[in-house]
């Protein structure tokens, strides 16, 4: 019984020394495996703000190409050669019809149809004036012919009483004195008449010649005002003169603050230029240069065209004019550029006189060069530098630049394909 007793007091505190130290074990697993679960989080969560901050920063890559040195300017599309389309030299002209503006036209093509119900008018009018004259003219002509007729038969009648009265004078010797001094009388009566007729048939071819030359003006007035109607009737449709688009101008009899482009209905003063014809084969492009860039630009440098309102499209020309002086702008504020014309050599069907665009003119190039975006270069230190991107970390790289664009840099110092940031790195993290 005490043997007993004396066992147990023994056998116990061994297992509870035992159980301790495994408790204590397990402990310290768990501590461990939190710290470890809690240190793997961390770092995964820092590894992982780490991926973010580099997806943040854009890069480009540098590529390796013949790399273009341009002169970019500004300007509009311009026509070298345009026709006015101008109002006939026609009285009271209103429009009755016109071309559709900016859509283009062949030549001989109806552009501009005015109102001619008046001249219509006025031509059987004067067409009536011009018949009746030529009846006139007809029945002073007939009635001349006439009258010359009864004249030549009255003086040939006064002549036939002349000879006849000298026949009886050569008969003197033959009777007596009194006959002989009636014959003569009536002799020098025969005369008389016969002047008198003379004188009346000159009267009437005089007065008959005056006559008809009066009615002959007055038809051949008639007549030209038949011509001018007709002729200005002919000029109520205008045609185009060449091929190209109708631009039209500002119809400026309401006042300059409600002038509008002509249109129909409107009246319009012969002569007045009612729109302009471009030649759409003559378009160039008319670009401001700085001071600074035209000693580098010369006739026949390449020039790419682009055009605001067509930006898929890159036209290529060449420089034809450089203006030798700085001419001012009608700007506010003022300023003086040159002027450096290029021209189309093949225009687009969709170009228009007046569109706004900028073409770069090549002055230089540089074959198989390193280029990168301009943003992607940096100063430090007064060297120009980049920073490449490597598995999420930017180095700064020293380059050396070779030409500038007003987009894009020639560089050497990296290789092509380089992934360089389009950011300021030490500026991003310093505001980090």
């Amino acid at each position: 019984m005490s043997a007993t007793t004396g066992v147990v007091p023994v056998a116990v505190p061994e297992r509870s020394g035992r159980g301790a130290l495994i408790r204590r074990i397990r402990g310290w697993l768990i501590f461990l495996l939190v710290v470890g679960l809690v240190g793997g989080a961390s770092a995964g969560i820092y590894k992982y703000r780490q991926s973010l901050n580099v997806a943040n920063y854009p890069v480009a890559p540098a590529r390796q190409g013949d790399f273009l040195v341009i002169i970019r300017c500004r300007g509009d599309l311009k026509a070298q050669r345009s026709v006015g389309i101008y109002a006939p030299r026609v009285p009271d002209l209103r429009i009755a019809w016109l071309a559709p503006a900016g859509q283009p036209v062949k030549k001989d093509e109806s552009i501009v149809r005015f109102d001619s119900s008046t001249a219509q008018q006025n031509l059987q009018q004067k067409e009536a004036v011009l018949r009746q004259s030529q009846a006139t003219l007809d029945q002073a002509v007939a009635q001349a012919r006439i009258t010359a007729e009864q004249d030549k038969s009255d003086l040939a009648d006064a002549q036939f009483a002349v000879e006849r009265a000298r026949l009886e004078v050569s008969k003197q010797e033959t009777v007596s004195r009194l006959q002989g001094e009636s014959a003569e009388v009536d002799l020098k009566i025969a005369e008389q008449k016969l002047r008198v007729q003379e004188a009346t048939v000159a009267l009437h071819a005089t007065a008959d010649k005056s006559k008809i030359a009066s009615l002959t003006r007055q038809r051949e007035q008639a007549a030209s005002d038949v011509e001018v109607t007709k002729s200005r009737i002919s000029q109520m449709e205008l045609k185009a003169p060449i091929d190209g688009i109708l631009v039209f101008e500002s119809n400026y009899s309401q006042g300059w603050m409600n002038a509008k482009p002509f249109k129909v209905g409107d009246n319009v003063y012969s002569g007045m230029e009612l729109a302009e014809m471009p030649d759409l084969d003559t378009l160039l492009l008319d670009g401001k240069v700085e001071e600074i860039d035209r000693g580098r630009i010369v006739k026949g440098q390449e020039v790419r065209i682009r055009v605001d309102s067509l930006p898929e499209l890159t036209i290529p020309a060449k420089v034809d004019q450089i203006s030798l002086m700085a001419e001012t702008t009608y700007e506010f504020p003022p300023t003086r550029n040159f002027r450096a014309y290029a021209l189309v050599g093949k225009p687009d069907s969709r170009l228009r006189p007046g569109m706004n665009g900028g073409m770069d003119i090549v002055i230089n190039r540089i074959p198989n060069a390193i280029s990168i975006p301009s943003k992607a270069l940096f100063t430090r230190a007064g060297k120009a530098i980049v920073y490449v991107s490597a598995k999420g970390d930017y180095r700064p790289t020293p380059v050396e630049v070779l030409a500038r664009n007003p987009d894009e840099v020639a560089i050497s110092g990296i290789p092509a394909g380089t992934l360089v940031s389009l950011v300021d790195i030490e500026k991003k993290d310093q505001k980090k």
